[in-house]
């Protein structure tokens, strides 16, 4: 018996044919002879064919596995199919890559991957469904550039998910889907979503949550109180980060609570919620606090305004979120100043300020160098307020002689103060900023304004562009513009490039062929201007129906 053992051990030990193989190919047959050579070829090439014939061995040799379970059918899409020029023209969009050349001269042909996002954008505001066979082109399409992705993944529809969890290189579509693209229980049973509260996934309970506050505010609300002492601190950021939608009223007596969560970034949260709810208790102790802070000036014979900012950080004002350590390079003072401000109900000051308005309070001198400080917060309070009347006066005039707007609101600002007005206000201000600047300074702006630019914006648009060819200047210096405009220009315009087309007489100080590569340009320009009227017209609903409007979209 002990033989028989001692020999099962040494046959267990020896090496397999296939390692043997793998060894004798390693070490190189010079200095291993193969153990065979029956073919009569050379050593090498009689290694290379008896690793072929145990590879088919293997093969051979292995056991069926169990049949995998096939996949469910993929979902319908109830939505009507593309007419089929439309069809036809996503197929050419998507199947174009060209991505101009690194000189920054771009040639007079339109770059069709950029009027991908449009294309999407209408036809999803008209509600085609994809044709199945671009689904994989679209999904490859969004994969490499995420600004697409919203658009993208609303045209493929239910079946972008089925195919996402076929396909490991469109996991990104799961990814972006609320939840991670979780199947969630009807709404309506009750007992199910307690119980996909209370065992589901993190991923499943954060999409739970969304399509409860969706519908029924109160209900997600409820259900995330039923749990909050049980949770994870990153968890109750998320969660908590869920209320945004539909913040109301009715959220603040839970967000006071959260103020005195044990997690830091928990209690930040829930107080830049709560400052956004101007009737909050939390927005009235900012008001009162920033009013210690900010007053009429009335030493002097002409109003002003007068700061004495915070000397402490007290655990109330962090309990309400302002953060005590400010970051490097900044004053401890100013940084208590500006978050207080931030947070305090911009329907306050007027009362404060002499029964001012909005924009008779910015225009007041502040005393000692606080107005930028100042104005910034009040930026900052405007944009999460989404204040009409205080986004108006901080912008000021657009053809104020100062690009940068009142004290130190920056470009960057008053793109954000910008999205608080109406399309229509929006296009007419940034419209009046070109007209008195020009385009250098205009790119930020033009990027939030509505989709077709309004006649007004797109005329001055067209003639900034006009004046910088006169002034001599190659066309890529505006590169960035261009490119806006041939996204964002109403295909109207078309006409008034038509005058555009020709090379100039250069004067002497211009830069050398600028003429040419302009007329290129705006060749460019209006080709794919047309060719976005045309896309227009091959996604409009059949048999004369009532076309839906393009979707009003930023740049």
């Amino acid at each position: 018996m002990n033989g028989t053992s001692s020999a099962d051990a040494a046959t267990a030990a020896a090496p397999s044919p296939w390692e043997d193989l793998v060894t004798t190919a390693l070490l190189g047959t010079d200095r291993r002879p193969a153990a065979y050579g029956g073919s009569g070829r050379e050593a090498p090439l009689a290694l290379l064919d008896e690793a072929a014939m145990a590879t088919v061995r293997r093969r051979a040799g292995l056991r069926p596995a169990r049949a995998a379970r096939r996949p469910e059918p993929a979902p319908e899409d109830p939505r009507p199919a593309l007419p089929g020029a439309a069809a036809r023209r996503l197929a050419t969009l998507l199947a174009d890559r060209s991505a101009g050349s690194g000189s920054g001269r771009r040639g007079s042909s339109p770059d069709l991957m950029e009027l991908l996002p449009q294309w999407l954008a209408t036809a999803n505001a008209r509600g085609y469904a994809a044709p199945p066979q671009a689904l994989p082109a679209l999904l490859d399409a969004a994969r490499g550039r995420t600004d697409l992705r919203p658009a993208a993944l609303a045209f493929a529809g239910p079946r972008a998910l089925w195919l996402a969890r076929l396909n490991a290189d469109w996991r990104f579509a799961l990814r972006a889907a609320p939840g991670g693209g979780a199947r969630l229980p009807d709404l309506g049973d009750t007992e199910a979503v307690r119980r996909l509260w209370r065992e589901g996934l993190f991923a499943e309970r954060v999409a739970l949550l969304g399509a409860l506050r969706a519908g029924t505010p109160a209900r997600a609300r409820e259900l995330l109180a039923s749990t909050w002492a049980a949770e994870r601190a990153e968890d109750r950021l998320m969660f908590l980060d869920s209320l945004r939608a539909g913040l109301s009223a009715a959220d603040e007596p839970f967000l006071e609570r959260a103020l005195d969560d044990r997690g830091r970034t928990v209690r930040a949260t829930a107080a830049e919620l709560l400052s956004a709810l101007p009737a909050s208790a939390l927005a009235a102790r900012m008001a009162v606090r920033a009013a210690a802070c900010v007053a009429l000036d009335r030493t002097r014979s002409a109003p002003g305004i007068v700061i004495e900012p915070p000397l402490e950080c007290d655990s109330g004002m962090e309990r309400d979120g302002v953060v005590a350590i400010p970051p490097a390079g900044r004053g401890e003072r100013s940084w208590w100043l500006g978050q207080l401000v931030e947070s305090a109900p911009l329907g306050s000051w007027p009362g404060r300020l002499g029964g001012r308005t909005a924009q008779e309070i910015v225009a007041l001198p502040v005393s000692d160098g606080w107005q930028g400080e100042l104005h910034a917060a009040w930026c900052r309070a405007a944009v999460r307020q989404r204040d009409a009347a205080w986004s108006r006066a901080l912008l000021g005039s657009p053809s104020a002689p100062e690009a940068g707007g009142p004290g130190a609101v920056s470009l960057a600002e008053r793109a954000k103060l910008l999205a608080a007005l109406d399309s229509a206000e929006r296009a007419g201000w940034v419209a009046g900023f070109i007209a008195t600047h020009g385009l250098s300074e205009a790119f930020q702006l033009l990027g939030v304004c509505a989709v077709p630019w309004a006649a007004p914006l797109g005329r001055a648009v067209v003639d900034a562009l006009n004046i910088a060819r006169d002034a001599g200047s190659y066309p890529w210096s505006f590169s960035g513009v261009m490119g806006l405009a041939e996204r964002c220009l109403d295909p109207a315009e078309t006409v008034r490039l038509e005058g555009l087309l020709a090379i100039p007489d250069e004067p002497d100080d211009a830069a050398p062929g600028a003429g040419g590569y302009w007329a290129e340009a705006f060749q460019r320009l209006m080709t794919t201007l047309r060719l976005r009227a045309q896309m227009a017209e091959e996604l409009a609903p059949p048999h004369g129906g009532p076309p839906a409007q393009p979707p009003e979209a930023a740049a």
